[in-house]
């Protein structure tokens, strides 16, 4: 029995939590969803997070942000996107190099494409020296967190760029995939993360010059 199948395990602070962020994401996706399907991807990414949350208050603010994202992909993959090119960047623990691109990724494209990152065994918080690495060239990833992917989220990615995942990224037959030789950054300090930073925006800027994306 998972989390949010017994109500029990919830205190009742996270109860009015995750009700609150159930009738968000309702208006929001109002007319393409039902309330049924939001709360279903709302308690599968409550649970995902369950036991990774390091402070079990943020649990059911983690399980809208990802639940918000997948109810995208899920209707992108349906027919509903708007036309945006979209790239999911995979890493192991989605904690380093698939957040440093993530965030350059948004910085450079802006509101002209879309962005993902998640990993095949998440960690439980960013990279710090990752976060550091970004700060400097004045890109903030500290709100950022570790996430799964899923498959609708794969699915409706144009571009899947995996970073050392090896067998356990998802391949979906069709999909465009890339594979990026980086180094990881974990356990390393700033210096050290700083040229594989300066790597993987090389790399973006030509993946968005390739997707024909304006770079702010």
């Amino acid at each position: 029995m998972t989390d949010t199948d017994n109500p029990g395990d919830l205190t009742i602070d996270q109860h009015l939590a995750v009700a609150t962020a159930a009738r968000r994401l309702g208006e929001e996706f109002a007319g393409t969803f039902s309330a049924e399907t939001i709360e279903r991807f709302l308690h599968t990414s409550y649970d995902q997070f369950a036991s990774k949350a390091a402070i079990a208050a943020f649990l059911p603010l983690l399980a809208e942000r990802f639940a918000r994202q997948r109810l995208h992909a899920l209707a992108r993959v349906e027919g509903h996107g708007d036309g945006r090119p979209i790239v999911l960047f995979l890493c192991v623990h989605n904690a380093g190099r698939s957040q440093m691109a993530l965030g350059l990724f948004h910085h450079l494209a802006g509101e002209h494409a879309l962005a993902w990152s998640g990993g095949s065994e998440f960690a439980s918080e960013i990279n710090p020296a990752a976060v550091a690495s970004m700060a400097e060239i004045g890109i903030d990833i500290s709100k950022e967190f570790p996430k799964p992917w899923t498959e609708e989220i794969v699915r409706a990615a144009d571009v899947v760029v995996t970073m050392g995942c090896g067998d356990a990224c998802p391949i979906f037959p069709g999909k465009r995939y890339e594979d990026w030789e980086l180094d990881d950054p974990a356990g390393k300090g700033v210096e050290q993360v700083r040229p594989i930073r300066e790597e993987i925006e090389r790399r973006v800027r030509a993946l968005l010059a390739e997707l024909g994306v304006p770079v702010a």
